[in-house]
């Protein structure tokens, strides 16, 4: 193991010896970049108007409890999610599979009935 060690700082001298005996010197026919012209100011067009639809909006109706908080996603009055906030540890989803506004979730026991919670792994 010691002389790996040595090895490896015998190695670092060297390179370290070899970098600074580089030559600092610049090259004698150097010429000076050419000046960047003034671009002009690029004029955004704004978004269409796409007509959104307020009742795809969904309402959030937010539940406070002494161990955690519960957030209800409703799109037409029919409920979609809940988020579950619990005082200690990281928040968890349920999804309604039976619900025409959400798509089923593979990881549901299907014919049970049963939604499997849901933790976010990553978010980017």
């Amino acid at each position: 193991m010691q002389s790996i060690k040595t090895i490896l700082f015998l190695c670092a001298i060297w390179y370290t010896w070899s970098v600074s005996a580089q030559s600092n010197e610049q090259p004698k026919d150097l010429q000076p970049l050419p000046e960047l012209p003034d671009l002009a100011p690029r004029e955004e067009s704004p978004l269409p108007d796409l007509g959104t639809d307020s009742s795809l909006e969904p309402q959030v109706t937010i539940i406070k409890g002494k161990e955690e908080t519960v957030e209800e996603y409703r799109v037409n009055g029919q409920l979609y999610m809940i988020k579950v906030i619990p005082r200690i540890g990281k928040p968890f989803y349920l999804l309604n599979k039976r619900s025409p506004v959400g798509e089923p979730h593979r990881g549901d026991l299907e014919g049970y009935g049963v939604n499997v919670p849901m933790w976010e792994l990553y978010r980017f």
